[in-house]
């Protein structure tokens, strides 16, 4: 059952390290057109991460796509984050990754950059983070921009797991006479569009729910003092991770706790993440400053018709979710933000929040931070009831762990979410 009297958020997050998967590549050097230019006619650009630059298979190109996708993490959502590059004599001759939603794919980019070098892309190989789209969206598709720009070989790290694509793109590619491979690299490309694989094939998005606390688990005093528990390297690093989120979501607990704003801050981002507020009874105070700024979803179960209204007014939108015992249904919940498109949701929440997540089974992925200090009693990060048994315990799997200034940080995944 869902409690909404929570507490207080953990607040104090960046990218995983993740392990490697090789797959045997191709060489890409054997594609190259008769008439492409050479090698020493196209100058290395320490702007433009690898233009100029020579690569020897193609696992070494499509990592080279791959940090290009890094470059969207914090702008493509509800796209995913794709990179591309083009290479035709074992040189990388231009990249591009794709742009905020409405504007142009990695693939276009990577065309433009071509073209604005003076390239011909005629005979090249593209190696790319994900399967060209083949549908018309908010742009057109990419797997007709390669067709026509005469491409001789495209590579790709994944299917596209998108319903509108799925294997379209590639067979367009193939049947206009390129040459296409898919696999290199995918567990590499999974994990940067965790989010988007999630929505795409679950109906929701991958919730990734933050934690700080001391070594003996404790996160605020029992007063509520928490700042800070940890050090301003993991705060900083905390808020790279809400920048990569579509939304975060908090309880009407830590909002009257706390009064957080709840936004991403030292990242550049094009928009701020959306918030999300689960408030069963309507509680929140119209003053809160979580509700200054850009427009909040707040998750209801009782309706409240005048606060309903005046929260309405100040541009929020209230949407009631009730279960059975008059709480939010947070699985109904975790699918009404797949439909809005919510690839990734970032969770700060206070105890009682945080164990309604887990106990029904919304959350994929624990961020925690842990100081190297004893604090004793005091808040925990899960109110999660007492266990009879042992083996009632819920496993999950340590999916990276770093130091971020003198604190740990640790990424757990609960073992039957944690992919293949």
């Amino acid at each position: 059952m869902h409690t909404s009297d929570d507490r207080r958020s953990n607040n104090d997050h960046e990218h995983e390290h993740e392990h490697e998967h090789v797959i045997d590549s191709n060489d890409i050097g054997s594609h190259a057109t008769p008439d492409a230019t050479k090698a020493d006619d196209v100058k290395a650009d320490a702007g433009h991460a690898g233009i100029g630059a020579r690569v020897d298979n193609d696992r070494d190109a499509m990592a080279l796509a791959l940090e290009w996708a890094a470059r969207g993490m914090n702008i493509t959502a509800p796209n995913p984050r794709i990179g591309c590059v083009i290479v035709r004599d074992g040189v990388v001759i231009a990249a591009g990754h794709t742009q905020p939603a409405g504007q142009a794919h990695a693939e276009i980019q990577a065309l433009r950059d071509a073209a604005a070098r003076g390239q011909d892309v005629r005979g090249a190989t593209a190696y790319v983070t994900l399967e060209p789209c083949s549908h018309h969206g908010r742009t057109p598709p990419c797997s007709e921009a390669l067709v026509a720009a005469g491409l001789g070989r495209v590579v790709a790290a994944m299917v596209d797991p998108n319903p509108l694509v799925a294997g379209r793109g590639l067979a367009q590619l193939e049947a206009a006479g390129i040459a296409v491979t898919s696999g290199l690299l995918a567990h590499e490309a999974h994990e940067l569009n965790i989010g988007f694989f999630s929505r795409m094939q679950r109906g929701r998005p991958w919730v990734r729910l933050k934690t700080a606390a001391s070594l003996d688990g404790t996160t605020a005093l029992d007063n509520g003092e928490s700042q800070w528990v940890t050090g301003p390297d993991a705060r900083a690093d905390g808020h790279a991770w809400r920048a990569r989120a579509s939304a975060i979501l908090t309880g009407i607990g830590t909002v009257k706790a706390d009064d957080p704003q709840l936004t991403v801050r030292g990242v550049a981002l094009p928009k701020q993440p959306r918030r999300v507020i689960v408030d069963s009874r309507l509680d929140i105070d119209l003053g809160a400053r979580i509700l200054q700024g850009d427009p909040c979803w707040i998750i209801a179960a009782l309706p409240d018709p005048a606060k309903l209204d005046a929260l309405t007014a100040a541009g929020h939108e209230v949407i009631l979710l009730p279960n059975a015992s008059g709480k939010v249904d947070l699985p109904a919940l975790m699918l009404e933000l797949g439909r809005r498109e919510i690839n990734e949701l970032h969770v700060e929440a206070g105890a009682k929040l945080n164990a309604s997540l887990v106990r029904e089974g919304c959350v994929d992925e624990l961020l925690v931070y842990l100081a190297p200090s004893l604090i004793g009693p005091g808040q925990g990060m899960f109110a999660l009831p007492a266990l009879a048994r042992l083996d009632q315990q819920r496993a999950l799997v340590f999916h990276a762990v770093s130091q971020v200034g003198p604190d740990l940080r640790i990424l757990a995944r609960f073992a039957p979410s944690a992919p293949v």
